[in-house]
């Protein structure tokens, strides 16, 4: 509970993100002598790690095994696209599998948040533009992903994209988030296993492509990218139905679960509820 700060604490994790060299001295000093100012986190319902993110990013085909096991070529520049905050949730919210379609998908993904913004960036620099890491699970509906040359149907279902359960910040994991383990499992059994050194396109590049063509912003979050295993590669193919729970664990970051329910089941999703 940061309200100790004073007028000026942060009201949001973005208001957070963008004063962290201001606030996060202070929230340091305030965390340490703040056993009685904690509450139990099974007893609070947690948000998507940034609400309200200026953008979300998704980078595609960034593990070479994923991108041959959907019979694409290992590619030299990322595939990109965006997700709208109405299709996030957070961490054991319900994720939503869509009337339309019943081939929801998952993918488990390191998660990027942007500290501090700018437009081209170097490579070199690029990790002190990172406020810290997250994990994602890029719920994809495969039939709508697939009606045309553009995926955005298949990746903006409400309620679909998961992140959390928290942001780690940089000092707790190793420089760009390399070499962690990288899980999926659904209900249990491990679908997705592979490490963040897999990626073709690493943080930095990554960073330095993005900001080639848009000015990143503090709390834009960019997922980077699925290993081998999904559902819809398989045979049979194996997507999630209403019932099951997905989990996504990073090695150092934690865990992201989610139950997953029919659309006809959910009340309102999406951070933007």
């Amino acid at each position: 509970d940061l309200s100790g700060l004073g007028a000026d604490a942060p009201k949001s994790m973005r208001d957070l993100i963008a004063r962290s060299d201001e606030l996060m001295p202070r929230i340091q000093k305030a965390a340490s002598a703040a056993e009685a100012r904690r509450t139990p986190l099974d007893s609070i319902t947690l948000l998507p790690v940034v609400t309200d993110a200026p953008k979300v990013i998704c980078v595609g085909l960034n593990y070479a095994d994923h991108a041959k096991e959907g019979g694409n070529a290992v590619p030299d520049y990322p595939g990109l696209f965006m997700r709208s905050n109405r299709s996030m949730i957070a961490h054991n919210a319900p994720m939503v599998r869509p009337h339309a379609s019943n081939t929801l998908d998952y993918e488990a993904e390191l998660l990027i948040v942007i500290g501090r913004g700018g437009r081209h960036i170097a490579a070199a620099d690029a990790l002190d533009h990172v406020f810290g890491y997250s994990i994602c699970n890029d719920g994809s509906v495969r039939a709508y992903q697939r009606k045309g040359v553009q995926w955005t149907p298949g990746k903006n279902f409400d309620g679909t994209g998961a992140v959390g359960p928290w942001i780690v910040t940089p000092d707790e994991l190793p420089d760009g988030a390399d070499g962690l383990a990288i899980q999926s499992r659904l209900n249990g059994r491990v679908m997705q296993s592979s490490n963040t050194d897999n990626m073709i396109f690493k943080i930095p590049r990554i960073i330095e492509i993005l900001s080639e063509f848009t000015t990143l912003e503090p709390g834009d979050m960019i997922a980077t990218g699925t290993p081998e295993g999904v559902g819809y590669a398989r045979t049979p193919p194996v997507f999630m139905q209403p019932g099951d729970l997905i989990e996504i664990e990073i090695e150092g970051i934690g865990v992201l679960s989610n139950p997953v329910i029919d659309e006809a089941d959910a009340s309102d999703v999406g951070a933007a509820a």
